[in-house]
């Protein structure tokens, strides 16, 4: 067995077509989505980043605004210029880049986001409402990767997802998101013993670790679903995941590759939330 492969490239740009096709309809009745980015320091990673975002907003007719804040600034500037946003009626999303320099309390921050343009997914009341089935901005990169999964028309109901990570910007929610789609569910951390015995178990394996090397053919089943969202460097400085791809390949029944996997659908869904939120307004 050799797994397809779900290319996050092509399900992207299938995906950003219908947004392009719905942001004109949006101009017809002089609506633009305004995406703001906030970016405090110049962490180089956090820099391509939003360069990509921008670039994405560009090509689809989203007005992209990025605000750069020196490292220095204060926890009450960066506060003070995220309330002028949320009061801004041309503004549909707001994303302020993580992660932020120490002396900011991250929390803080996403708390401050109007739950109305908080197209990251992270605010409380977004969670929340996650959580309990109600309308709401999704995690991009969780969102995504359902997105993926319907793209193969990979139906969750009555499987086993075993998410490897818990992070609140993607093992938590990941998980939640495939219970409320009829999975059962094991969340797998640093602390799980012997991760092979839970891996193998899973009809899906989400990893969400950032560990190189971590999923290897040993650690899935004949015929599973393998989502790697990890984006690492090996000691060669390649890109590369969680999962050994070229091992897990030939024993899984899909899998996602790194690059052009995970990472464009996670940009792809951030501009889907802001179009969302621009339509809100009709």
């Amino acid at each position: 067995m050799t797994a397809e492969i779900i290319s996050g490239n092509e399900i992207a740009q299938q995906l950003r077509s219908q947004l392009f096709t719905e942001i004109k309809s949006l101009a017809e009745k002089d609506i633009v989505p305004g995406l703001a980015v906030i970016l405090v320091g110049n962490n180089p990673a956090s820099r391509t980043y939003v360069k990509n975002k921008q670039k994405a907003c560009e090509k689809l007719g989203i007005d992209s605004r990025l605000i750069v804040m020196e490292k220095s600034a204060t926890e009450a500037e960066l506060l003070q210029v995220i309330e002028k946003l949320n009061a801004d009626p041309a503004i549909d999303g707001i994303l302020v880049q993580l992660p932020l320099p120490s002396h900011i309390d991250e929390t803080n921050v996403i708390e401050a986001i109007s739950p109305s343009k908080d197209v990251d997914g992270f605010h409380p009341i977004n969670i929340g409402r996650m959580m309990t089935g109600q309308d709401c901005f999704l995690p991009c990169t969780p969102f995504g990767i359902i997105k993926m999964l319907e793209s193969i028309h990979y139906s969750l109901s009555g499987k086993h997802v075993v998410v490897v990570g818990r992070s609140n910007i993607v093992g938590k929610p990941m998980g939640q998101l495939c219970l409320s789609r009829d999975a059962t569910v094991t969340y797998c951390h640093s602390k799980t013993p012997n991760l092979k015995e839970f891996t193998k178990q899973g009809d899906v394996v989400i990893s969400a670790v950032g560990k190189t090397g971590l999923i290897t053919r040993d650690h899935i089943k004949d015929g599973a679903v393998v989502i790697d969202v990890a984006m690492n460097r090996d000691e060669n400085g390649k890109l590369c995941g969680d999962v050994v791809f070229e091992e897990v390949k030939e024993k899984a029944s899909y899998i996602t590759p790194v690059p052009g996997g995970v990472g464009p659908m996670t940009i792809t869904m951030l501009l889907y939330n802001t179009v969302q939120s621009a339509k809100a307004k009709i």
